[in-house]
């Protein structure tokens, strides 16, 4: 699990690595503007790959296999479905799209360069989540392992000869590390179809899949991932509106904060099939058990990053952000690091909420955090402080410390209706 994840944000790193290499500061400020918007775009459907997990997971608790193949196969349909209009229906709004991210002039163009190539992988990026989701809830972690590990090579290697080109290949720049993704997305769409087929099943006969029940958390997702895709482009938008060392700087240690969050939601998203397949069992006492270790795994991990990332500083700076930008870039890297132990919480408890079913729960805590934070990034742009990417990652870890306080009070002691809560089947 943890090597499937950690696959993925690290060819955003290996990416702006090699368009810190270019010329001036815009083209990773464009690179940042792009991935955040691409993201926003796609973020907002998590739940063919949340939702299809934990349904698969509690599926196989209970011996479901026929439910478990109806559900990913429903997936799979939706997931293509809703890529291609999004493909379709976002390529008129690239340039808005850009600006609402702040960027300005070249960064806009560049940005929307990259946007144009990463739409056309849409269906793909849909279709692996769908199929990452119901692989994972059957408890196969290490197919999604191959796929992503082989793919980011794939990309990897497309980087090298399309961004900077080779032989008769021209050099694309931002463009060509937005086509080396897409075609690198459509390879392992196409492997994950094959790899669900083959581990579960798929079929046209849907009907019982729980397509409501579906659309119901993608309601509740929908709002909670609206939540975070508001904040962080809020806090994209008003480091870009301060210049494009800041815009770069940013894009840098969003990379890496984002690095840091696929790797410690493998505790997460692991405890998520756990904690769905003992309820489906109906064991409240095995996913209790589960529930601890993800948060003790989770905060252990979060502490060895920290002292890791600020070992670490120079060597990131000299890698991912280009020399302009560098005097912008130290500070927050600090305030990123010592975040990390309290930060990862907030990820462990998202995994075990997920795996019960908790998503109501979840969009009303995001919704409050966000709402907090937010109010913050927008006192930073009014009152123009300096070193501003401090202040707005100081927001983010507020952030990040009231989604983790939410989350524990609901498994200990289990405020309100928990799902964990070991007196809840006496009560019930």
């Amino acid at each position: 699990m943890l090597f499937s994840l950690v696959a993925e944000p690290l060819t955003g790193l290996v990416d702006t690595a090699f368009i810190a290499r270019l010329d001036g500061s815009e083209p990773v400020a464009a690179l940042g503007v792009g991935t955040v918007a691409f993201t926003s775009l796609f973020w907002a459907f998590t739940f063919l790959g949340v939702g299809t997990q934990t349904e698969v997971a509690q599926a196989e608790g209970r011996g479901d296999r026929e439910r478990a193949i109806k559900v990913v196969s429903l997936a799979c349909a939706l997931a293509a479905s809703i890529g291609a209009v999004v493909m379709l229906g976002a390529m008129g709004f690239l340039s808005p799209l850009a600006s609402l991210f702040g960027a300005e002039g070249l960064v806009n163009d560049m940005a929307c360069q990259y946007m144009f190539y990463r739409l056309l992988g849409a269906p793909a990026v849909l279709i692996s989540l769908a199929c990452f989701g119901g692989l994972r809830g059957i408890q196969d972690m290490r197919t999604p392992f191959y796929v992503a590990v082989c793919i980011n090579i794939v990309n990897i290697f497309l980087d090298w000869m399309l961004i900077f080109g080779f032989g008769t290949i021209p050099p694309m720049g931002v463009a060509g590390a937005a086509i080396a993704s897409t075609v690198s997305q459509w390879i392992g769409a196409v492997w994950c179809l094959l790899a669900i087929w083959k581990r579960l099943g798929l079929t046209w006969h849907m009907r019982g899949a729980g397509f409501v029940k579906l659309l119901k958390v993608g309601g509740d997702l929908f709002v909670r991932t609206g939540a975070v895709l508001v904040f962080l482009a809020l806090c994209t938008r008003v480091a870009n509106r301060f210049g494009p060392d800041e815009g770069a700087a940013y894009q840098a240690i969003r990379q890496f904060f984002i690095f840091s969050a696929l790797f410690l939601d493998a505790f997460a998203i692991t405890g998520q099939s756990l904690v769905g397949f003992f309820l489906g069992a109906s064991d409240r006492f095995q996913a209790r058990r589960v529930a601890r270790s993800v948060c003790l795994w989770s905060v252990g991990t979060g502490c060895v990053m920290c002292i890791l990332m600020i070992m670490g500083e120079k060597s990131v700076a000299w890698l991912l952000v280009p020399s302009a930008a560098h005097g912008v870039f130290a500070p927050a890297w600090i305030v990123v690091a010592l975040t990390q132990p309290f930060g990862s919480l907030s990820f462990a408890t998202d995994g075990i909420h997920w795996g019960t079913g908790d998503f109501r729960y979840l969009r009303n805590v995001m919704l409050i955090a966000s709402v907090i934070s937010g109010a913050c990034i927008l006192a930073v742009e009014a009152l123009h402080p300096p070193d501003v990417l401090v202040f707005i990652w100081l927001a983010t870890a507020l952030w990040a410390l009231i989604r983790a306080g939410f989350g524990i009070a609901r498994i200990w002691p289990g405020i309100g209706d928990a799902p964990l809560d070991k007196d809840r089947r006496i009560r019930t």
